[in-house]
């Protein structure tokens, strides 16, 4: 049987689609149905690798976590990674398909992969009970609509039932709800089938006369208002997601001699800052201070300065030139800890040079911390990979052997320069047969190292040892607790379920579907009397 689908539409980008289509996903898992998550058109800097060797949107792997089954570049058959201002890497079905700006790919070749979404729809939908499709930004904006292929396009290819977020955190939820409806045509408006308001605090009966006016006005029910979620440490799709730089100016570091107090590390957010996913399990530790910096001054008494991964690298690199964080870095360097990750280890190195104009043609001179030397190339690397710690020292503390993991996705082919150190041995697994590389480089006193792997800080053994090498390199106490994030991952997926579950109707959201509801109460009073 073809699966029933269901679709979140939002009012605006980052209203909480992606993580209300992750507590779906979760939620009709747990009612053991067969339940995958697909987004046809993604435009973000955080992506994934999948177990093909594919690249997708970071928000869909986190949906097929919630759901329970591994990411599919099916979830997400087009993704767009911006490229300066009006430009776009668009990637399809995992791979490099072409670099367009703005106006060339809506107007000229947008319908070209309609076909193409459509085929990575059927094939989730073959499989599976239920597909929780998840729109973008608003399907009202009315100037794009024409080649719309991720929103009421797609609701009607899979005959999805739609229900419509708005966030009330931002204000003006009722405006912003009633606007995008009534901007909709008549068919369209009568796919949605209900409405939401997310990331509400406070006392919801003071909601009730704007919910009761609103329901009038849209002849649609309120389907329930869920409550802001503090910390729940869940992937963010794009850079709003990222904490407000003005709160972070209040929390400034200041100079402490105190040994128990946390480990400092800046993450330098650059203009065209990937991956930032990358910090969240460090972020999450009690015994770490973790702030995304973009002025030099908010470097002051970092222990850590983090380079991440970047989508234009040069770009980027000329950028730290023109900030002064350069110069900050090289003074950082003379007696502080310096760690480089995708893009970042590429511009630690001594040159980066691209021929084909990948990302920005020519050569330009690197930092130097590092004996390397990257050439970008046209084909990219996407990888899950996993391997081992090879650098006898970290931070000038010895290490032994231990196993990472995570993901590759990058662009350029790393030399070593000299006698230069590798960081770790991974294992790729190619089409012919599993190889063996070299990843990363170190220093010889252990202060300075670079990665290509992604998701390296994700696993428990190797961030706990980074944060003890780090807080014995400047003479700080040991840390007194430790997370596990795997297990915190799990717990915050639960908790947005749970919450979700709790504040929606179900019972009609199940109804849209077909299928019959059981509230987790009556699903335990069953199981107490069997």
């Amino acid at each position: 049987m073809k699966a029933r689908s269901i679709m979140v539409l939002g009012t605006s980008s980052h209203v909480g689609k992606s993580l209300l289509t992750a507590a779906l996903c979760r939620i009709f898992a747990r009612h053991g149905y067969r339940v995958a998550p697909f987004k046809s058109q993604n435009m973000s800097l955080n992506s994934a690798a999948t177990i093909e060797g594919l690249e997708i949107g970071r928000a869909q792997a986190l949906q097929a976590e919630a759901a329970g089954i591994a990411p599919s570049v099916d979830m997400n058959p087009i993704l767009l990674k911006p490229a300066g201002e009006r430009a776009s890497q668009i990637i399809v079905r995992g791979k490099i398909w072409g670099k367009l700006t703005a106006s060339d790919y809506h107007q000229r070749r947008v319908q070209e992969l309609l076909p193409i979404v459509r085929e990575s729809y059927e094939a989730l939908a073959a499989k599976n009970d239920i597909v929780v499709i998840e729109g973008a930004g608003s399907p009202a904006e009315i100037n794009l609509k024409q080649n719309d292929i991720v929103n009421m396009r797609i609701a009607e290819m899979a005959d999805a039932s739609c229900l419509l977020v708005g966030d009330i955190d931002r204000g003006g939820v009722f405006a912003s709800l009633l606007g995008t409806v009534e901007l909709l045509e008549r068919d369209e408006q009568e796919r949605i089938r209900g409405f939401v308001i997310n990331k509400f605090r406070g006392d919801v009966s003071l909601l009730e006369p704007g919910i009761r006016m609103m329901e009038q006005r849209l002849l649609k029910p309120c389907l329930g208002v869920v409550p802001y979620l503090q910390n729940l440490t869940l992937d963010e799709e794009d850079s709003l997601g990222l904490p407000d730089q003005g709160e972070q100016k209040s929390q400034q570091w200041q100079l402490s001699t105190a040994v128990d107090r946390q480990l400092r590390i800046a993450v330098v957010a650059l203009p065209s800052f990937s991956n930032f996913t990358d910090f969240d399990a460090l972020r999450s530790e009690p015994s770490v201070s973790l702030r995304f910096c973009k002025a030099v001054a908010q470097l002051q008494y970092a222990d850590i300065i983090i380079l991440p991964g970047s989508k234009q690298t040069v770009d980027d690199l000329i950028w730290l030139r023109s900030e002064g964080i350069e110069r900050a870095l090289m003074d950082h360097a003379l007696h502080g800890l310096i760690v480089g990750i995708c893009g970042g280890m590429q511009m630690l190195g001594e040159s980066i040079v691209d021929p084909e104009g990948m990302e920005h043609q020519g050569a330009i001179r690197g930092l130097g911390l590092l004996p390397i030397r990257t050439t970008m190339q046209p084909m990219k690397v996407t990888n899950i990979s996993a391997g081992e710690l090879i650098a006898p020292a970290l931070f000038g503390q010895s290490v032994t052997p231990m196993t990472l993991s995570g993901y590759e996705i990058h662009i350029g082919e790393t030399s070593y320069l000299g006698e230069a150190e590798p960081l770790a041995e991974l294992s790729r697994q190619d089409e012919s047969q599993p190889t063996r590389i070299r990843d990363g480089c170190i220093t010889k006193d252990g202060r300075v190292f670079g990665t290509y792997l992604h998701g390296l800080f994700d696993e428990d053994s190797f961030r706990h040892l980074f944060i003890d090498a780090a807080r014995s390199f400047h003479r700080l106490a040991p840390a007194l607790t430790r997370e596990n994030w795997k297990q915190k991952r799990e717990d915050a997926l639960n908790r947005l379920a749970d919450s979700v579950e709790e504040s929606l109707d179900m019972e009609k959201i199940f109804g849209w579907l077909g299928v019959e509801y059981q509230s987790r109460l009556q699903t335990r009073s069953q199981e107490a009397l069997r």
